[in-house]
């Protein structure tokens, strides 16, 4: 097929843009030949909706780079705060076993005044009551002079008993242990019976006569009559009471957090048969002397 001359093709093209190019240089001459002011304003206006549209495309570039530079900025302070947040995490961690020392520390001390015993600080290095037959351990032993039934106290009430003894290190009977007793005594009518462990935190006094009034929530305190204890250290309260034939059943609830300490206070071997109590909590006494 024959190309036509004006038509859409390459020959057609080329004579169209020539023919736009000449009409546009004879009408420049003609036309230009007026005022430069009039061609000036006529290209301002034309140019104007460029300009505006222009500006609005930078003005949105500056905006954006903005908000990408605050966004950078933003999640560089937020990096940085996490960093700190784990640091401030860790070193919680790490203290908090230290400023719970620290507080049981205070306490023991308050108490070592308050008591007239002659006692001395250990560590409880690992707790594993709640395994079978499990106890403490504590981290001194023969070379501090500790023996077998050295009474252990903290400021909360009776822990237990030291069980054996070696070279650096020594175990711990506590009271909730099944195979521990202990002589102990009602505080409302000072009858006397034997403290054993029946689990987690919990004990029964034994040997007391029928005839007794004992009321839930009483206190129990050491007799003495074991030779471990002085008599008057809190060991717990009587949760509950079943009446028997003989004897009554008395289950107690333990004053010493025993699943919670690490600092504890042994008292000597064969201490006095008595010692006076405080006659407040330590922990309230201790308070009052901060003030």
């Amino acid at each position: 097929m024959r190309e036509r001359p004006w038509g859409w093709n390459p020959s057609g093209r080329r004579r169209w843009g020539i023919t736009v190019l000449f009409v546009g240089h004879v009408g420049w001459v003609f036309l230009g030949q007026g005022s430069a002011v009039r061609w000036q304003n006529l290209l301002g206006i034309l140019s104007r909706p460029s300009q505006a549209v222009s500006a609005r495309i930078e003005g949105w570039k500056h905006a954006r780079g903005q908000r990408i530079g605050d966004h950078a900025r933003a999640w560089a302070e937020i990096q940085v705060l996490r960093q700190r947040v784990e640091y401030l995490q860790s070193a919680a961690i790490q203290d908090a076993q230290r400023r719970v020392e620290a507080d049981e520390a205070v306490r023991l001390l308050g108490l070592k005044q308050l008591l007239p015993l002659e006692t001395r600080g250990a560590r409880i290095i690992a707790n594993l009551r709640r395994a079978p037959f499990g106890g403490m351990v504590l981290d001194h032993g023969e070379d501090a002079g500790i023996v077998p039934d050295q009474g252990i106290i903290s400021p909360e009430g009776v822990v237990g008993r030291v069980w054996s003894v070696v070279h650096k290190q020594a175990s711990v009977l506590p009271l909730d242990s099944f195979n521990a007793s202990t002589a102990v005594m009602l505080a409302r009518s000072r009858a006397t019976g034997v403290l054993q462990g029946v689990g987690p935190g919990r004990a029964e006094i034994r040997y007391v006569s029928s005839q007794e009034v004992v009321q839930v929530g009483e206190p129990v305190y050491t007799s003495g009559l074991d030779r471990v204890f002085p008599r008057g250290l809190l060991v717990g309260y009587v949760s509950a009471v079943k009446p028997r034939d003989v004897e009554l059943g008395l289950e107690v609830t333990l004053a010493a957090p025993l699943d919670r300490l690490h600092l504890v206070l042994l008292l000597s071997p064969n201490p006095p048969m008595q010692v006076q109590p405080p006659s407040e909590p330590v922990a309230t006494l201790r308070k009052r002397s901060e003030k």
